[in-house]
């Protein structure tokens, strides 16, 4: 790899790969040491293709969620299944792994702006800035990026927008996977609201079991299925379609949320 190569963004592949080296190596023991991830289905990564795969997930953390994807990603395709055991896999990581954030958070700080470096597609929420409740227009431009890091490798996203569970998904993504056609790989996360802080840089409690399920890719016809029923194909692929609130009563949600309220800052 020649050290001036850009992806298509722009970005120097060799700063992006020693980007990822460090961050994974830092944060490794987040997930095999102070606490444990343990991850179902990862021998569906090593048979995508390079390109035109779109990862779409419930979302918990501003960054451990995607964080915990980069390790699980390399992991399998150097030929661990289900398993992160030693970081050496990030040594030599797939550099066209891309993931979807808000541009409010990725410019929030120069933390934010090195990580982003790492493989941020920025968008503009059009229903939200700076905790306010807004009415934007979707800047065809967002859409336009994503669907370059697409033709250009993988993508992550979480269709939901918040870390709140089971909040509607955005139809953009519905739009997206019409649009782009790619292969759609759901995937179910738990443990990381409870093992981290909002944002997902803080450790506020040890010894929590996080899981990682991968899953088939969905089955998808892209152009006689509406918008409406891709939104709620990917609710019940990511299990955060309200029907599963009948598994989990509401009041048991709101006990649990307020008790991550309170271990905030335990470590």
């Amino acid at each position: 790899m020649g050290i001036l190569k850009k992806n298509p963004f722009g970005h120097y592949l060799y700063i992006k790969k020693w980007l990822i080296r460090i961050f994974g190596v830092l944060s490794h023991r987040r997930y095999r040491g102070f606490n444990e991830l343990k991850i179902e289905g990862s021998e569906i990564i090593k048979n995508l293709p390079d390109n035109n795969v779109l990862f779409v997930s419930n979302h918990q953390t501003y960054f451990a969620d995607v964080t915990a994807m980069f390790h699980v990603f390399n992991a399998a395709l150097s030929g661990r299944v289900d398993s992160i055991k030693n970081v050496g896999y990030i040594w030599q990581p797939k550099l066209n792994i891309y993931y979807v954030a808000a541009k409010e958070t990725m410019n929030a700080g120069l933390l934010t702006r090195i990580m982003a470096y790492a493989g941020a597609v920025s968008v503009e929420r059009t229903w939200r800035e700076k905790g306010k409740e807004v009415q934007r227009e979707v800047n065809p431009n967002d859409h336009k990026n994503i669907g370059t890091a697409l033709e250009d490798g993988w993508v992550i996203t979480f269709p939901q927008g918040t870390t709140k569970p089971f909040k509607p998904i955005r139809k953009g993504t519905a739009h997206i996977i019409k649009q782009y056609k790619p292969i759609v790989i759901p995937i179910v996360i738990d443990g990381f609201r409870r093992s981290f802080d909002k944002k997902g840089l803080r450790i506020r409690k040890k010894g929590i079991l996080q899981t990682f399920q991968i899953k088939e890719p969905l089955a998808i016809d892209y152009d006689n299925e509406t918008i409406e029923e891709i939104v709620e194909k990917l609710e019940f692929a990511i299990e955060q379609h309200p029907s599963f609130l009948k598994v989990i009563p509401q009041e048991e949600l709101e006990a649990i949320e307020a008790l991550n309220k309170t271990r905030q800052w335990e470590y």
